[in-house]
């Protein structure tokens, strides 16, 4: 929809270019808004479990409350020039609208897709940040999600993650008890769950300061490439030790059988993200098939994090933590959707799983699982409402959840305590515009 006026309005408040920007043929306001009500419950962590619970915060007894959610609403700029030859040029500028005071989404203009690129009968070679090709492969199966509260970025993808962000934790600060059982505190570990301090960053990401390529589709075929630069290229970055971190993912998909048919595979390499001098790495093959009655599809991931005696930056004065061990830790995700017509809207549900770590780890338990179920109405091809519940059971060392969930039994951190299951009942709204 051409909303030019409402263009230049916006693009001005981002930056002069941006004005510039708005004077082009076919220039557009754009957005999504994604919000749920509902209550949401946090189980006892796994300290109250095998504790006395005479601290209801530091034993994490469970914990009940209701919520009004953000689901990753956006708004954005874009716009398409033609330059002759069958070529155009297109630029496309999108932040986060956060419609909750409390919500952890920066605001920041460009923090979500945004990009300069040149499109032809060569294909679409861009420029800028953007989500990589492993990640555009969950629109090939993820439709069995009522609102947000899904399994894409939770536990498939593990948690998403935006930028250049390497992830040199090969520490978890909680550690664990002897016998790995139990979260406890000072032991080393490789964990790859824990989001603020072990190996394990996420695969499903934004690239930014990055390069892509998309082909054009070929007999239902398209080749995506992107190559994050290692403009963080240092030395002596981490405990004397040189860096040279990047990214480089690809993926072929194929859609066929008039429209019914989809599937895609996709490799990512990550070099120096978790040890310097070794590059992590995965693949995954994700798809779904329509029969009409219903639409199915599934997702498997395997990752592989290279684990060796990596340094982790320490106070001064103090000697670096290691790594448990050296080697490789394995982990993999996999997951099931389905959705249902009835009437104008359809029944929507998934069942995923993450597996608990192999490798160099000293600490057992790590697995969870999610399902969710839901009803979801069309009203229009812009307004959606649905009603569902979700549910991720964590055992007793996963700290899985969803993004933009509310704080935990503490009131501030929005990250699980070990083994914490997470549900929510809700009511959700999606509008576009």
């Amino acid at each position: 929809m051409q909303k030019k006026l409402l263009a230049v309005a916006v693009a001005g408040a981002l930056t002069a270019p941006g004005l510039a920007l708005a004077q082009m043929s076919g220039t557009e306001v754009y957005g999504t808004v994604n919000m749920a009500f509902g209550n949401f419950k946090y189980s006892d962590g796994a300290a109250a479990r095998t504790a006395p619970n005479t601290n209801p915060v530091m034993f994490g007894a469970s914990v009940s409350k209701w919520d009004v959610a953000n689901g990753a609403s956006n708004y954005g700029v874009r716009s398409r020039e033609s330059l002759g030859g069958g070529m155009s040029a297109w630029v496309q500028i999108e932040e986060n609208a956060p419609l909750e005071r409390s919500s952890n989404q920066a605001i920041k203009p460009a923090s979500r897709n945004s990009a300069v690129g040149i499109e032809g009968n060569f294909g679409n070679v861009f420029v800028g940040q953007w989500t990589t090709p492993w990640a555009d492969l969950d629109a090939l199966w993820g439709i069995g999600t009522v609102g947000f509260w899904g399994p894409v970025t939770s536990l498939i993808g593990r948690r998403e993650t935006t930028g250049t962000a390497v992830n040199y934790n090969c520490i978890n600060a909680e550690g664990t008890t002897p016998g790995g059982t139990t979260p406890g505190a000072g032991t080393a570990v490789c964990d790859a769950l824990q989001g603020g301090g072990g190996v394990g960053h996420a695969f499903w990401r934004r690239a930014s300061n990055a390069a892509f390529y998309q082909s054009p589709v070929f007999s239902g075929f398209q080749v995506k490439l992107a190559f994050q630069t290692n403009e963080g290229k240092s030395t002596g970055n981490v405990a004397g030790t040189n860096g040279n971190a990047q990214l480089w993912s690809g993926s072929v998909q194929w859609a066929g059988m008039g429209g019914r048919a989809r599937v895609g595979g996709a490799i990512d390499k990550h070099k120096d993200f978790t040890t310097i001098g070794q590059t992590d790495s995965g693949y995954s093959v994700k798809g779904g098939y329509n029969f009409g009655v219903v639409d199915v599809g599934a997702a498997y991931e395997n990752l592989t994090y290279k684990c060796g005696l990596q340094p982790f930056p320490a106070p001064a004065g103090s000697l670096p933590a290691l790594c448990a061990g050296t080697g490789d830790i394995k982990v993999k995700q996999y997951g099931f959707a389905a959705a249902i017509p009835v009437g104008p809207g359809s029944i929507r549900a998934s069942y995923s799983k993450a597996t608990g770590m192999t490798g160099v780890v000293t600490v057992g338990q790590t697995d969870a699982k999610e399902y969710n179920i839901g009803y979801e109405h069309r009203f229009s091809k812009r307004t959606n409402v649905g009603i569902g519940y979700a549910k991720i059971d964590n055992n007793q060392n996963a700290q899985f959840t969803w993004t933009g969930a509310p704080p935990v039994q503490n009131g501030f951190a929005n990250t699980p305590l070990f083994g914490s299951d997470v549900s929510t009942f809700f009511v959700s709204m999606t509008h576009r515009f």
